[in-house]
C-alpha cells in the first residue's frame, strides 16, 4: 500500500517546523540545560533520529521490566525499578528534546524528522500509561483503561491542533513537559514509599481531620484518584484550547470550522467501541488488558501517523483507520448473545468466549503491529527516497569551512 502519492512527495521541500512553547519550566529550566550542557553529549556524526530512537529504548527497557515484575499492574516491584522508570522517561524526554538541536547543528532539519518524533511519541504515550498505571497499582480494569483514553486524547488532539493550524503548540502545562515531569516525580516517590502509598486517602495522608462538610466519598479519595481528577482537568482545559486554536485558525483562513472539528470522529469512533468490547469481554478487561491495550495504541499511532504524513504533504485529512475493523467485528460478534441473553432476539458468537476471545485479541496486536509498521517502513522510505537522505544516520555530512561557508561532502 502507498501512503504517499507520488504527486505529494514534491511538498516536501515545502516543509517548515513551526511550533510555539508557553511552558515556563521549558523556558527557564529544560532548554538552557539542553541547549548548555546535553547537547555537548552527542557528537556530530550522531544522526537526530538515532538520538530520538535512542531515548525510546530507555522506555522501552522500562516497559520490559514492569512485564516482568507486574504483568498484571496491581503488584509491588522492588524500589530500584520503579527508580529506573523515572530515569528512564526523563532520558527520554531529555533524547526527545535534544533531537531537534541536533538537527539544527548539523543541518539535518526535515519533515522526516518531526514524523519519526511523533511516531515514537505515539508508541511511547500507550507504555507510559500501563507503567503508570502499574506504579498506582491500578490492576487491570476500568481505570487503567481511562488513563489511556486521557492520554490518547491529549495526543490526539495536540496533532490535529497541529494538522489544522499548521504549528504545534504546547500550553502552560502540556504533556511532553509537565506532564512526563511530573510521572518522573511519581516514579522516583514510588520508589521511596512503594505502590501501596497512592491507595491511601490523601486527605488522611496529610493531616486533615475528618470534619461534617467534608463528603465522605471526597475525603476518601486516594492519591490514584486525586491524580486522574487532577488530569481529567487538564485534559478538558487543553482540549478545548485546541479547538479553538484550530477555530481561529481556519476562520483566519476563510476556512469552515465545522469540517476541522469532525477530525475528531476518528478517536471518538474508536472509543465508542473500544468500551462496548470490553464491557462485553470482562475476561479481557480483568485478564489480558496489557496486550489489548497495546492494540489499542497502535489503532492511536496509527491515526496520528497518517495525520503527521498529510501534514508534511499537505494532503486532505485521514478519517480512515483499518484496524478498526477488527475491533468493530469483536464488538458485533459480542454483542449478538448478550441480545440473545437480554432482549430474546441476537446472534450467536463466532469466537465464543474463552480461549478464542483471548487469540482473537492478540490476532489484532500482529494484525496492528503489521499494519503500522508497513506505514512506517513505507512513509520513511518514501521520504528518504525523494530527499536522498537516510534515516539512523548522516548520508551527506555538513562541514564548515574555514571561511564559515557550509558546504557538504555531496558537493550541494
Amino acid at each position: 500500500m502507498v501512503y504517499i502519492r507520488q504527486d505529494k512527495l514534491p511538498r516536501l521541500k515545502e516543509y517548515k517546523y513551526s511550533s510555539v512553547d508557553r511552558s515556563l519550566v521549558s523556558k527557564y529550566v529544560l532548554k538552557p540545560f539542553y541547549t548548555n550542557f546535553v547537547i555537548h553529549c552527542f557528537p556530530r556524526s550522531m544522526a537526530p533520529n538515532l538520538i530520538t530512537l535512542t531515548g525510546f529504548s530507555f522506555v522501552v527497557a522500562n516497559f520490559l521490566t514492569m512485564l516482568w515484575y507486574t504483568p498484571t499492574l496491581d503488584q509491588d516491584c522492588p524500589p530500584w525499578v520503579y527508580a529506573s522508570w523515572a530515569i528512564g522517561l526523563f532520558l527520554y524526554q531529555t533524547f526527545d528534546a535534544v533531537d531537534g538541536t541536533q538537527a539544527r547543528r548539523t543541518h539535518q532539519s526535515g519533515p522526516l524528522g518531526e514524523l519519526f518524533d511523533h511516531g515514537v511519541d505515539a508508541c511511547n504515550t500507550t507504555l507510559e500509561v500501563l507503567l503508570f498505571a502499574a506504579a498506582m497499582k491500578f490492576g487491570q480494569g476500568w481505570k487503567t483503561v481511562l488513563t489511556l483514553f486521557a492520554s490518547l486524547l491529549t495526543f490526539y488532539v495536540q496533532t490535529w491542533d497541529e494538522y489544522h493550524t499548521r504549528t504545534l503548540t504546547l500550553g502552560i502545562i502540556s504533556g511532553p513537559v509537565e506532564g512526563i515531569l511530573t510521572l518522573c516525580i511519581v516514579y522516583a516517590i514510588t520508589a521511596e514509599v512503594g505502590a501501596s502509598f497512592w491507595s491511601q486517602s490523601l486527605l488522611a495522608t496529610l493531616g486533615v481531620e475528618k470534619h461534617g462538610f467534608i463528603p465522605d466519598a471526597l475525603y476518601n479519595l486516594a492519591w490514584n484518584e486525586w491524580y486522574m481528577v487532577y488530569g481529567g482537568i487538564v485534559l478538558v482545559f487543553n482540549t478545548i484550547s485546541s479547538a479553538m486554536n484550530v477555530v481561529a485558525a481556519r476562520h483566519a483562513r476563510g476556512q469552515r470550522t465545522r469540517i476541522a472539528l469532525l477530525g475528531l470522529a476518528p478517536f471518538f469512533t474508536a472509543w465508542l467501541l473500544i468500551p462496548a468490547y470490553l464491557a462485553l469481554n470482562l475476561e479481557i478487561l480483568h485478564a489480558h488488558l496489557v496486550p489489548f491495550a497495546f492494540y489499542v495504541g497502535l489503532i492511536n499511532a496509527y491515526s496520528v501517523g497518517q495525520m503527521i504524513t498529510a501534514h508534511l504533504t499537505k494532503s486532505r485529512f485521514p478519517y480512515g483507520n483499518v484496524l478498526l475493523l477488527p475491533l468493530l467485528f469483536g464488538v458485533v460478534d459480542s454483542l449478538g448473545p448478550w441480545l440473545q441473553q437480554h432482549v430474546g432476539l441476537g446472534w450467536p458468537s463466532a469466537l465464543g468466549g474463552g480461549v478464542y476471545q483471548v487469540a482473537f485479541v492478540f490476532l489484532c496486536v500482529g494484525m496492528a503491529v503489521g499494519v503500522y509498521g508497513s506505514f512506517v517502513v513505507d512513509v520513511i522510505t518514501s521520504i528518504c527516497d525523494y530527499l536522498d537522505i537516510w534515516c539512523l544516520s548522516i548520508k551527506h555530512p555538513y562541514l564548515e569551512t574555514e571561511q564559515g561557508q557550509v558546504e557538504d561532502k555531496k558537493g550541494k
